[in-house]
């Protein structure tokens, strides 16, 4: 993989605060999966913890390695346990709620030094079943952590994966988002297959740096159509990926960093980018801007409540974190300053 593309990747998109103010950038937003006023945030130095839906924050870092946090999940069933994707250092785990948190890289021993842990999704229903989307390829655990295997065959020209996403009609359906387009398995992972027709011009299919994907998603309600966020704009295929159509070419900027999709209301979904969050409400047909009240537009990372899906959160890379609790059409700064032991 190279050096520019690493750049491309993780400076340009991500880690880029041109314009910015004086906030430290929020990387990740972790939601309760029950409990709305109890949220998790990593920003580039601390992960934080609240339980009055942002009036106040904990430090939750002791523990920690002092590599950066990228990633951030909580363990549906049991919710006092919170794992952290670092940049160098693997996994780490608590099991009480963010308290105090241990290693676990047991077959994640290559995930060092400059590696990345982007993504952790669990299996749907699971608990001890979950992925890894790494800078050094897709890790599997069945054991919450305590053990991980490799699970690449068929991705013969990446390494680097960005995204996952479980159809949840069908739990061994995965997609991959890689920096070469899109990977599909049929097996939970056993093997791959590219499933690029459509997203890139057919001379470059065969490259390893066809598409840089940042987010993959599976429609809830419809299985089939799968969205994905790249650094060229956004796709959609109805065919469980045998065909990619570009989609929101009217969306004022196309390098993508986040996208979300409505999992009680069909046909919602919301776009991040370095122009703020963009909502369509048709499927991606067409788009309009939700950012009133916004500090900053160059916009990190989306979360939206599980129960509610009126209630988001936007990570900003300057101006902090901020809450929505209309699907997006205002939004309220929620600071970080008020913290406590």
């Amino acid at each position: 993989m190279s050096s520019n593309w690493l750049m491309l990747l993780f400076v340009a998109v991500f880690l880029s605060c041109v314009g910015c103010g004086r906030s430290e950038p929020i990387v990740e937003i972790s939601l309760h999966p029950s409990k709305p006023h109890i949220l998790y945030l990593a920003t580039n130095s601390y992960i934080y913890k609240s339980r009055d839906e942002g009036g106040t924050w904990s430090n939750i870092s002791q523990g920690m390695s002092h590599s950066r946090v990228i990633s951030l999940a909580i363990d549906p069933l049991f919710s006092a346990n919170i794992y952290a994707g670092t940049k160098g250092d693997a996994v780490f785990k608590s099991f009480n709620g963010g308290q105090s948190w241990i290693s676990k890289r047991a077959g994640l021993d290559d995930v060092t030094i400059s590696s990345v842990v982007h993504q952790l999704v669990f299996a749907p229903g699971a608990s001890r079943h979950f992925y890894a989307a790494t800078s050094m390829g897709v890790f599997e655990t069945e054991t919450g952590g305590d053990t991980w295997l490799k699970k690449m065959d068929g991705m013969k020209e990446v390494l680097m994966v960005i995204s996952l996403a479980i159809d949840p009609s069908q739990p061994q359906t995965l997609y991959a988002g890689t920096s070469g387009g899109v990977y599909k398995s049929v097996n939970g992972g056993v093997w791959w297959e590219k499933v690029n027709n459509g997203l890139v011009a057919p001379e470059v299919l065969k490259s390893s740096r066809a598409l840089g994907v940042t987010k993959v998603k599976v429609d809830p309600h419809r299985p089939d159509s799968v969205y994905i966020a790249t650094l060229t704009g956004l796709y959609k295929t109805m065919t469980g990926g045998q065909e990619w159509s570009k989609i929101g070419e009217d969306l004022p900027d196309h390098m993508l960093s986040d996208l979300i999709i409505d999992p009680i209301i069909p046909d919602i979904i919301y776009v991040a980018s370095r122009k703020g969050i963009h909502k369509s409400e048709d499927a991606g047909g067409t788009w309009r801007s939700v950012n009133r009240g916004l500090g900053n537009l160059n916009i990190r990372t989306l979360a939206m409540n599980f129960m509610d899906s009126q209630l988001l959160y936007v990570g900003t890379n300057g101006s902090g974190l901020y809450r929505s609790r209309d699907g997006g059409e205002l939004w309220e700064s929620v600071p970080l300053s008020r913290q406590v032991p």
